[in-house]
């Protein structure tokens, strides 16, 4: 499942629905799809999506990226996929989010 992000002034977001439910998650809004934001909530959301990286970082000591995933174990030493951490997946969302203050706009998911 896809969910795409939309406001205003921005530029959609898709992400794969299990990463954008998180995200939403931490953002302190209910999972349910189709959601929204109200204009006046943005900014707690951003503090609450900032809070909640900042805190995941510091538990969990992780840098942009993770170490190699036990699935690429067929791929010579040299050439696993990095996985790419939380905090790097959430930077389009942090984004669309500080656009859609500087807009005076909701932000909708579906």
């Amino acid at each position: 499942m896809l969910i795409t992000f939309r406001s205003k002034g921005s530029h959609d977001v898709t992400m794969f629905g299990d990463i954008a439910q998180q995200l939403i998650h931490m953002m302190g809004f209910c999972e349910t799809v189709p959601g929204a934001i109200r204009e006046e909530d943005i900014a707690q959301a951003l503090r609450n999506l900032n809070h909640q990286i900042d805190m995941m970082k510091q538990q969990n000591k992780q840098g942009d990226i993770e170490q190699p995933n036990p699935l690429d174990a067929d791929l010579d030493e040299g050439e696993f996929e990095p996985e790419i951490c939380l905090s790097v997946r959430a930077l389009p969302i942090i984004g669309l989010l500080e656009s859609a203050i500087q807009n005076h706009s909701y932000v909708m998911w579906e």
